[in-house]
């Protein structure tokens, strides 16, 4: 049971991964993967800002202190000037603390601009590799959108693409179907004329009388070309008997003038 059910997932996969590979389309999966690296440039932009920011804000804050343990040491020249050594004490003790926090503040300054140099170089770096794959992914898209329609019209010249192969099925069966009913028509009529068939019509002629029409038909030709022959003795004899009777005998006498009739009164 275990094999069969390993054996299904596998098909599922394959016929899965075809299906997958079938409407992939490239130009998309590049537009895609350039979509991502631009949403992870963003957030390496982002975090240098972020970076920055705090920079500054260290920045702020080590100056605020600067200036405080400035004003703590003015104060505490002025309570020596004074003669009150404790106000003095005090404020070199609070600037002593101050300075603590300054130096405290300058190592996370320095922490956080090596930080800021290091994602700007990535950030740069990753600029470079997302432009030159912008480049690639056009170079591509246009090759890929070029081999697709040389591909197609290679197919419709070929007659192998899918609508062609249609067109060319539905031409094949019209021949099949056009010789089908030719070679039916023909084999009717040798049965027709045969006598195979029996013509419902009443039109058609047994055999018996279709042989005495052949027979019949070819004795009058040959009546009427014997007729056409004698004719064409006879008037050759006839003018030239005219010819030769006209030279040896005499001519005719004078036929009477017909008689005079009277009409009735």
């Amino acid at each position: 049971m275990s094999g069969v059910m390993k054996r299904m997932g596998m098909i599922f996969r394959a016929k899965a991964n075809k299906a997958l590979d079938r409407a992939e389309d490239p130009r998309e999966t590049l537009d895609y993967s350039y979509q991502k690296q631009l949403e992870l440039l963003q957030k390496v932009r982002r975090g240098v800002a972020d970076v920055a920011t705090s920079r500054k804000r260290l920045e702020l804050q080590l100056a605020q202190l600067n200036k405080q343990s400035s004003t703590l040491e003015d104060q505490g020249r002025k309570a020596l000037a004074l003669g009150r050594e404790d106000l003095a004490r005090e404020a070199l003790s609070r600037r002593a603390a101050l300075q603590q926090q300054v130096t405290d503040l300058e190592t996370q300054h320095q922490t956080l601009q090596g930080e800021e140099e290091k994602l700007t170089l990535a950030a740069q770096r990753l600029q470079a590799k997302v432009d030159a794959f912008r480049t690639k992914k056009e170079t591509i898209k246009a090759t890929y959108t070029a081999a697709q329609a040389q591909t197609r019209i290679g197919e419709a010249f070929s007659g192998i693409s899918e609508e062609m192969g249609d067109v060319g099925m539905a031409i094949q069966r019209a021949e099949d179907k056009t010789a089908q009913l030719q070679a039916r028509a023909g084999a009717i009529d040798e049965l027709l004329a045969s006598g195979a068939l029996d013509d419902s019509s009443g039109l058609a002629k047994d055999d018996i009388q279709s042989e005495l029409d052949r027979l019949s038909g070819g004795t009058d030709v040959e009546l009427e070309l014997q007729r056409m022959k004698a004719e064409l003795a006879g008037g050759s004899s006839s003018g030239q008997q005219a010819i030769e009777g006209g030279e040896g005998r005499p001519q005719t006498q004078q036929q009477p003038q017909d008689t005079p009739r009277f009409d009735k009164q």
